[in-house]
């Protein structure tokens, strides 16, 4: 795709060996498989099996009593969180404007981001709609730099260009067809970087197209690398330019492409993230 433009290897462990039964005859003590029978327990010992069971439930118990509550009040929103699963760094960003995150940290991860978001708004299909354009060139870019780019940009998505992918003047799909252009990032780079300046590398997969029965655009997928020029402007990371080329691609999984209907679905049941890193 140009500007405008997901094996699954499960190893079951199986848990071999066979139990063997032991079978004693009533009124006998002989075993058929050669061992004495083992004696009755006495009620002693009994009570001793459950005491030590007590105990142990009584240790893990004890063990356990400090990990109810958080103790939150070093937290400096830098540290990781104790859970597995939780996200680590700096926390996210909380503004947000016509839908992309805003408000970078000055710093590295910050401007990595900044990049990773800006990436997904620059090959979204908001992108191709003249009436939305504009919004993102001029929330995106330095101030002068967004005239320029948004003159670049409609001369790149001009009526020809959408005419090839099977959309109107103003971008949209025909009736009973859905257009398809989502990107995920898949992992950021710095390549250069000073409190006023950055360069990220985004490299991304994503999935372009148009959705329906009698699509000459049918949704594939691709892997690209973005890379944007940032500036610290406005108290937030801006795009002062940006450039793209394809790659690095995996080998394609060999699975059977779903069907117009399927793919469409998807886009209309999943939502893309508002946050990328």
């Amino acid at each position: 795709m140009s500007l405008g433009d997901e094996h699954d290897s499960r190893t079951n462990e199986g848990f071999g060996g066979s139990g063997q039964t032991r079978t004693r005859l009533p009124g006998t003590s002989d075993d058929v498989y050669g061992s004495a029978r083992r004696p009755v327990r006495t009620s002693r010992s009994l009570i001793g099996v459950v005491g030590v069971v007590v105990l142990l439930i009584a240790a893990i118990a004890f063990a356990n009593r400090g990990g109810g509550a958080e103790d939150t009040s070093g937290d400096t929103g830098k540290s990781p969180d104790s859970r597995p699963t939780a996200a680590t760094g700096v926390r996210p960003v909380k503004g947000n404007e016509g839908g992309i995150p805003t408000g970078y940290a000055r710093d590295e991860q910050g401007a990595q981001s900044a990049a990773a978001n800006y990436a997904v708004a620059l090959v979204s299909s908001d992108i191709l709609r003249p009436d939305r354009r504009g919004t993102i060139v001029r929330q995106l870019f330095v101030a002068d730099k967004a005239a320029e780019l948004e003159g670049k940009l409609d001369q790149a998505y001009d009526k020809d260009f959408l005419d090839k992918i099977g959309l109107d003047a103003n971008g949209n799909a025909p009736a009973g067809m859905t257009y398809v252009s989502r990107t995920a990032p898949v992992g950021t780079k710095i390549t250069a970087f000073t409190p006023d300046t950055a360069t990220v590398e985004v490299w991304c997969t994503g999935v372009f197209g148009t959705a329906g029965v009698s699509s000459t655009n049918p949704v594939t997928n691709d892997w690209f690398t973005m890379t944007l020029a940032l500036r610290w402007a406005d108290s937030d990371w801006k795009v002062e330019s940006f450039s793209q080329k394809d790659g690095p691609a995996p080998v394609n999984a060999d699975r059977t492409a779903s069907d117009a209907d399927e793919i469409a679905k998807a886009v209309e049941q999943y939502g893309g993230f508002t946050y990328a890193r």
